[in-house]
């Protein structure tokens, strides 16, 4: 495994990270509480010590599978969870307020079964609680021991103005990216290198399909978020230029014995320096998969052709 310490940290983490969206149990068609623990034993066995969840994944039900999963073993690893999503009365909405980090924090060291967050990031912005109180609720949070560092998530270049002046503060950011989705690659560079935070992406996989499992007649039951027409990856055109991504990515797989999964893994970790990879896992074959993705290198040929079919 590879690890990096965040910007403007002492937080260790494996390069690869669990990703906690699965772990809600919900939109994801089959998912069982049992095979996510096994998933989560097999992970920190194979050397994974990031796990990252938020509190709306199943409203809460993520956060209580990992707790669960973790037990004695939650100080061998790097917990990362993110408030600012609300749901209520059937509607939902963002609130980055103080009075509602402090209430979603002590909900979500409930869940976690845990005392301290080591990494509690803003989900979104609600583009009305100026970013200086929310810093200053962070930051007295972080003097109570209740968190270690702070992150964001899905901020982009004209958040860059807002988040200036707090440079040194917050230690990552996450963003989608993958072979699939590099509409924010610009982006997340400009945000690394000119705010200093290590960059983290989510949807690695492209929400499976890089994954190799799927064709041109893929069908999703309506329990599964990916039957919608908004999850592109797996619908109309999208789906045939993904296939093709794939088609060069089992032809990289096989030349390092690598399976599919891997080889999109590998080039976010080559291609964006110094980041971290979140992948969803439903069972424990799925991160042994994704675990293949560290200690070995594409070529220079092999990222050019990657860079070439994914544009």
């Amino acid at each position: 495994m590879e690890y990096l310490i965040l910007k403007n940290s002492d937080l260790k983490v494996s390069r690869i990270g669990m990703g906690g969206c699965p772990m809600g149990q919900y939109g994801w068609g089959n998912v069982q509480e049992n095979e996510l623990i096994e998933a989560v034993h097999s992970a920190i066995d194979l050397g994974i010590t990031l796990f990252d969840t938020a509190d709306t994944y199943g409203l809460g039900q993520s956060e209580i599978t990992l707790g669960k999963a973790l037990g004695k073993r939650r100080r061998d690893v790097v917990i990362a969870s993110k408030f600012g999503v609300r749901i209520e009365n059937g509607k939902t909405f963002y609130d980055n307020s103080p009075e509602y980090i402090e209430k979603a924090l002590d909900d979500s060291l409930r869940r976690l079964r845990t005392d301290y967050i080591d990494l509690y990031q803003v989900h979104y912005r609600d583009e009305k609680t100026p970013i200086e109180d929310v810093v200053d609720k962070l930051e007295s949070l972080k003097k109570q021991g209740k968190i270690r560092y702070y992150g964001l998530s899905n901020i982009h270049e004209n958040d860059k103005d807002e988040l200036k002046y707090f440079i040194g503060s917050f230690v990552s950011f996450q963003d989608e990216y993958s072979l699939a989705c590099r509409k924010n690659e610009r982006d997340i560079r400009l945000i690394s290198d000119e705010l200093q935070m290590t960059p983290i992406t989510w949807g690695s996989l492209g929400q499976g399909i890089l994954t190799g499992k799927y064709n041109k007649n893929v069908k999703f039951n309506s329990d599964d978020r990916r039957s919608r027409d908004v999850y592109v990856n797996f619908h109309g055109e999208k789906l045939l230029k993904n296939l093709e991504i794939v088609d060069e990515m089992k032809i990289i797989g096989l030349n390092h014995d690598r399976p599919v999964s891997a080889v999109a893994i590998r080039f976010i970790l080559d291609y964006l320096e110094d980041s971290v990879v979140l992948c969803g896992a439903k069972k424990a074959e799925q991160i042994i998969g994704n675990i293949q993705g560290t200690d070995w290198n594409l070529s220079e040929s092999e990222l050019d052709e990657l860079d070439r079919i994914s544009i």
